[in-house]
This record gives C-alpha cells, structure tokens and sequence, in this order.
C-alpha cells in the first residue's frame, strides 16, 4: 500500500542547467531527497518547472526529484531546433543523467508529466526502455490531440491567446489564476504563474515562452502517436481529470491500454478525477504523488 506523503513546506530546490549541444542549455530544479527508483518530472504546453512544487514537495521525503524545464520554457535556451520527438527526448535523457538520477548504467527512473509533458514523458520512457521504472500520465499522453480537440494546429494555437484583459498587468494575471481555485492559491501556485510571464516597461505581461517555441512544441503534440505507450516496457499510470465530455479520452485509454496487452505488456492503470481540473498538481498533489510512488511498486 502506497503512503501519501506530507509536503515540506521549506523545502526550496536548487537550479542547474546541463548542455544537450553547444550553447543549448536545459534547466532543471533539483529538489533533493533520497530513494530509489528517483524521479524526474516534466511540465505541461507554457508552463514550467514550478508547476510540479506542490508533488515535489510531498515525493522528496520518499524519492531523489528533480522538475525540468522543457526547451524554449523557463529558463531553458530557446534553440530554433529540437521540437520533436527527437530533440525532447534528448532533452530528458540529458537532465536525468546530468542531475544524477540516472547516474550508472543500470540506473532506472520514473517519469512522469502532465499534458503535453506526458507526451515527452512517453517519448522518453520508450527511449529509455529498462532504464525507465515507471510512467505518469497526468491528464494527457493517451490520445491524439487532433482527434481529442476536434482542431487542426493553427486553430490550437491561436486558442491559447489569453484574453487581453488578463494580460494588461501582473496583478491582473495572477488574480486570473488564483481565481481557477481560491482554495488552493499559496506562494507555490504564484511562484508557478509568475514564471509563466514577463512583464514588461509597460507594465503589461507577455507569455515566457517563446513564440517558435510554443509553435514547435504544438506541432510536436499533434505529431505523437499514442501507440507509443505500447512500446513501453514501464508500467502506466493514466491520471484523468474532469474534462471528457462523451467519454472519448476514456475510450482512448482503454484502446491504447489494449495495444499493451497485446504485446505482453501490463495494461494502463486509470485513475479518473471527476471533479477537477486539468492542472492535477496543483488540484490533487497528494493523489498524483501517490500514483508516482506506486508506479514502480512491484506489482499486486
């Protein structure tokens, strides 16, 4: 049985950057902690890091964390290349050697990510093979975007404008997210959203992430093919929030889940979330470190 571990609430992580490529740096947060298997966690489409606080938090009493920022995010480099499947996995590969997670031969790590994350996270685990001890889909990972959206890649993108109102200030932006869920606001959450944006001369606040970037990382989402979780050999958990209307994300699951058992493999373990929304770290930080930890469990 898989215990739900308390946050520490002083905890504060340390920053470094290890090079995939001349002048190409990646950034990670080294949250520390001790156990085995470790674990490296990835953030979503625009986000950072930060967005992982509340679960490293809770993972660092049990395992060794550390969160990275995916390239053109944070405060990773912003190369013109490297947005596919290719390049973001290198990216992974590197950080979880260059921090130490995967630091012999026969060194194993759990992955997990959520939204676009779970994406590279899945990318990786396949790359890895037995070198990956487990894989965490938060809400994302087991579907084609395409399919699931109904959207094609310029109608996706240009979806992801926020509103101007939102943007006209910092104060405006980050009451625009505590407002997502007052209860839940803290510093972590705030950290979270400020590094999300700039602000600028004029006081208004423009997303972090650069534009190829995002673009890229777009195109990269509508690329994946979610029969890559077939060729894992890790076992899967699937975390779904609150937002399938018709059923069809479960429907994907169950499909891709079949995929694995025909080729031997375990089949994806769902765990659904009716009443919350996408950015599960922030809304379930107990239950996503939970399924983390239980992930690389021998199985029941």
């Amino acid at each position: 049985m898989t215990i739900e571990p308390s946050p520490d609430p002083a905890a504060e992580p340390a920053g470094f950057v290890v090079e995939v490529a001349p002048g190409d740096r990646i950034h990670f947060l080294d949250w520390g902690g001790v156990g085995e298997p470790p674990v490296l966690l990835i953030h979503g489409l625009s986000n950072t890091a930060w967005s992982w606080a509340p679960v490293a938090r809770r993972l660092r009493s049990a395992r060794h964390v550390v969160a990275m920022d995916l390239r053109g995010h944070g405060l990773s480099d912003a190369p013109t290349t490297g947005y596919d499947a290719a390049g973001f996995t290198a990216d992974v590969v590197a950080v979880a050697e260059g921090s130490g997670l995967l630091a012999a031969h026969d060194s194993r790590v759990v992955l997990a990510g959520h939204g676009f994350g779970a994406i590279v996270a899945a990318w990786a685990a396949e790359a890895l093979a037995t070198r990956c001890a487990g894989l965490v889909l938060v809400d994302g990972g087991w579907e084609s975007i395409e399919a699931s959206t109904g959207l094609d890649i310029d109608e996706f993108l240009r979806n992801l404008d926020e509103p101007p109102e939102v943007m006209r200030s910092m104060t405006a932006f980050l009451a625009d997210r505590a407002g997502f869920d007052p209860p839940t606001w803290d510093a972590d959450q705030e950290r979270a959203a400020r590094a999300t944006v700039v602000e600028t001369h004029a006081g208004k606040v423009v997303p972090s992430t650069r534009p190829h970037a995002l673009e890229g990382s777009v195109r990269a989402m509508f690329g994946y093919d979610p029969v890559t979780l077939a060729r894992v050999s890790a076992r899967v958990v699937a975390l779904q929030a609150a937002n399938d209307e018709g059923g069809g994300r479960a429907r994907a699951v169950t499909t891709v889940s079949a995929a694995r058992t025909a080729t031997g493999r375990d089949p994806i373990r769902t765990e659904s979330f009716g009443h919350d929304g996408h950015n599960l770290m922030r809304y379930r930080p107990d239950a996503v470190s939970a399924a983390i930890l239980s992930v690389a469990e021998p199985s029941r």
